[in-house]
């Protein structure tokens, strides 16, 4: 494993748990560039992840920022999905596709983003069966290549304005909790019958470095830490790591 991944991951724990993700898209692109296995990236993506947004749920629900009943509808259906999505095997060609689209669409995504105040009087409700959709959307798709999907929940959150925007990190938080787990345990049963799950073990500093990173970042999230200029150093990063994958599976096509 080289050693740059370390200090990249850190960046990445602290950044993305300061606006209330975990990095997991970021964290499998930056494996798959450092020539790791890709059999592999989704479950040290995925439990990195988890490691991040648990200190995120813990504070959010320290500081009252999460309503479980209102992000339940989202979680029913997205949690098996997830765990679908985990189970299925993928070429090489279609992960790297998907992940580099992923991560396109994130970093325009925070780079354009725009937040605002939102007054909790002005807040809408989202029809079960809406919410169940979109769940289900992202869920299977975390699962394929590794991801929370909190980064594609949070702007379709803030478009139905469905609360403020603390409330959307603290909701993100616990959506990229539950769907972490539940694809990092189908991607394990997937590999479990062959030996290069084993090889994810030497990758073990890396969920040290994003334990500390994300307790820094989850703690000036919710310190009202305005983060504007670390989103768009990061949206640069991230779309120039989605171009390069793009690249490289446009050379499979």
């Amino acid at each position: 494993m080289p050693l740059y991944l370390i200090g990249l991951f850190f960046i990445v724990a602290v950044v993305y748990a300061a606006v209330g993700f975990g990095g997991g898209s970021t964290y499998s692109a930056l494996l798959v560039l450092s020539g790791t296995d890709y059999r592999i990236l989704p479950a040290i993506a995925l439990a990195c992840n988890i490691v991040v947004v648990s200190g995120g749920v813990w504070r959010f629900s320290k500081e009252r920022l999460l309503d479980l009943n209102a992000l339940l509808p989202f979680l029913i259906v997205s949690v098996p999905a997830a765990w679908i999505g985990g189970r299925l095997p993928i070429s090489e060609a279609v992960f790297v596709g998907l992940l580099g689209s992923a991560l396109l669409v994130s970093g325009l995504r925070l780079l354009l983003q725009h937040d605002f105040v939102l007054k909790v009087q002005d807040k809408r409700s989202i029809p079960f069966w809406t919410a169940g959709v979109i769940g289900g959307g992202i869920g299977l798709l975390s699962g394929l290549v590794g991801i929370g999907g909190g980064i594609f929940l949070a702007p379709i959150l803030y478009i139905l304005r469905w609360d403020t925007p603390l409330k959307i990190a603290g909701a993100c938080s616990l959506f990229i909790l539950v769907n972490s787990v539940a694809g990092l345990s189908g991607q394990i049963m997937k590999l479990s019958d062959s030996a290069i799950l084993f090889s994810a073990v030497s990758y073990w500093p890396l969920i040290l470095t994003v334990f500390f990173g994300g307790q820094i970042g989850s703690w000036m999230a919710t310190k009202r830490f305005d983060p504007v200029l670390l989103k768009r150093l990061t949206a640069a990063l991230i779309l120039y790591v989605g171009v390069r994958l793009l690249i490289r599976w446009m050379g499979y096509l």
